[in-house]
């Protein structure tokens, strides 16, 4: 299968913080650095598409999350939101002590990128967000039922499905995103799956996909979000995906709500893409982040 050729080559780098192994991919340039944060179930070298396709050699970091790539599993029983915001700042002190950087993330990466400006305004000179809603709202009366269920999937084994090789991993990424071009997903399959006995897993903790004990409270998300002070680009896909995933539970209402906290405010709608962004449209996406961050 022909696959894609990455045009700007990537460094990897492994750190210990916060007592895991983690890892970033590094594109050596210079000025301000820009970070990149990955979604859920994905990693760092999702990236690559974008990082080819951005104009200039500035230096490029992104991190692979715990848990996922070839950073270090949390060996808990779940991942706690605030570790992501904590690894962070463990990251941005290594890499730019004392520096504000420019932060993009996508989907659960967009969420803790605007979780961390709001904490951390003076780390964040620009923010991009790429389609990272939060979620919506869980009732207070659902909590007792929620817990009971976490409690429960705690006594069973969490495992990630098996692949047969590369062409499978690469079928199922286009399966999930018909948008994806064949090449692409042949290079992500090697990227987003490790070789095992049989075949190929994702290289993901399978406690990813449990659910959390905690439910999500978009007051105190919010609270965090006000306190961003940079500039904020928000891009959605034309597809609109959050009413395809979500339907009535989270409204578009609800997102232009959340919004409107933020004091500087770009928003902007991709053609040509869904929820995959930096895969559908990298060079378009990358003329956008260009007018952005100059």
């Amino acid at each position: 299968m022909n696959t894609y050729q990455p045009q700007r080559a990537a460094q990897s780098r492994f750190e210990t913080l916060r007592g895991l192994r983690l890892h970033a991919l590094h594109w050596p340039g210079e000025g301000r650095p820009l970070v990149l944060l990955h979604g859920w179930m994905d990693l760092a070298a999702s990236f690559q598409f974008l990082v080819d396709a951005l104009a200039g050699d500035r230096p490029i970091w992104a991190l692979d999350w715990r848990g996922f790539g070839h950073s270090q599993a949390s060996g808990a029983d779940a991942y706690w939101f605030a570790d992501y915001l904590g690894d962070l700042d463990a990251w941005l002190d290594l890499i730019a002590p004392g520096a504000a950087v420019d932060l993009l993330g996508h989907s659960m990466g967009g969420n803790v990128a605007m979780q961390y400006a709001g904490v951390r305004p003076e780390r964040i000179h620009r923010l991009v967000n790429l389609e990272g809603y939060g979620l919506p709202d869980s009732p207070v009366s659902e909590a007792p039922k929620r817990l009971a269920r976490w409690l429960d999937e705690l006594k069973q084994a969490t495992e990630l499905r098996p692949y047969a090789d590369l062409d499978a991993v690469a079928a199922r990424l286009r399966k999930t995103n018909p948008r994806l071009s064949s090449t692409r997903a042949a290079w992500l399959a090697q990227q987003w799956s490790e070789p095992v006995e049989g075949g190929r897993r994702l290289r993901a903790d399978p406690v990813h996909k449990r659910l959390h004990g905690v439910p999500y409270r978009s007051a105190e998300v919010l609270a965090c979000w006000a306190g961003i002070r940079a500039p904020v680009l928000f891009v959605e896909g034309e597809d609109d995906s959050l009413a395809a995933y979500w339907g009535t539970r989270f409204p578009r209402s609800e997102l232009e709500a959340r919004l409107a906290v933020l004091a500087q405010l770009r928003h902007e709608r991709l053609s040509g893409c869904g929820h995959m962004l930096h895969h559908d449209q990298p060079e378009a996406l990358a003329a956008l982040l260009s007018d952005f961050l100059r």
